[in-house]
């Protein structure tokens, strides 16, 4: 037994090397450079071991894609959990959410396809709704019982992620490269919309 735990820890290792040095291709040199000869490289094996773990590299971009969202979701819950008042849970999470984004760039990209393809777990894998089933929540638990139907809650929702996930997007791009004038945005406009969700 003590070997079967052995063998399967090593496994477990071997697999979160694999991970752990796909990310560190993509900071050094981009998405682009990412291929399972590199991995292998990286980590000194072979290619076919990198196999045995990994179907192919949209296989480690799914299992990256993943352990972001669930890093994501984690991160949510600790900043939602600092406050009490739904309007300040719900702040924090946004800007938990971008903070996310700029200290976890890589797996942002892929999460959400910014300069990167995503990746096609949309929709397979509960792990990835539960940041926006969050948010939604909040969003829902805000709105004035009169205005609380689905079609109400998602389009501030979209209305959330769109400003967000748009700021995000173009500063990763270098097209603003003011993180302090984005912040301000981002507080401004997280500002307006919470209050419009009263009203």
């Amino acid at each position: 037994m003590a070997s079967k735990d052995r063998i399967q820890r090593l496994k477990d290792e071997t697999r979160c090397n694999i991970l752990e040095a796909s990310l560190n291709i993509v900071k050094e040199d981009g998405w682009q450079a990412l291929s399972m000869r590199k991995i292998a490289d990286k980590i000194e094996y072979t290619a076919p071991i990198i196999y045995e773990y990994f179907a192919n590299k949209d296989a480690i971009l799914n299992e990256l894609t993943r352990m972001g969202y669930i890093k994501l979701a984690r991160l949510m819950t600790e900043a939602r959990d600092l406050y009490e008042q739904p309007e300040q849970q719900l702040e924090a999470m946004w800007i938990s959410y971008w903070n996310f984004a700029f200290a976890e760039k890589e797996l942002y990209q892929v999460m959400y396809g910014v300069e990167v393809n995503c990746c096609a777990l949309q929709g397979s894998c509960p792990d990835l709704a539960a940041p926006s089933d969050m948010l939604w929540d909040k969003i829902a638990e805000i709105l004035p019982a009169d205005k609380r139907s689905d079609e109400n809650v998602d389009m501030k929702y979209y209305t959330f992620w769109s400003v967000v996930h748009g700021l995000i997007s173009i500063n990763m791009t270098r097209q603003l490269t003011n993180h302090d004038l984005s912040r301000q945005v981002l507080k401004d406009a997280l500002t307006g919309i919470i209050a419009s969700l009263k009203n």
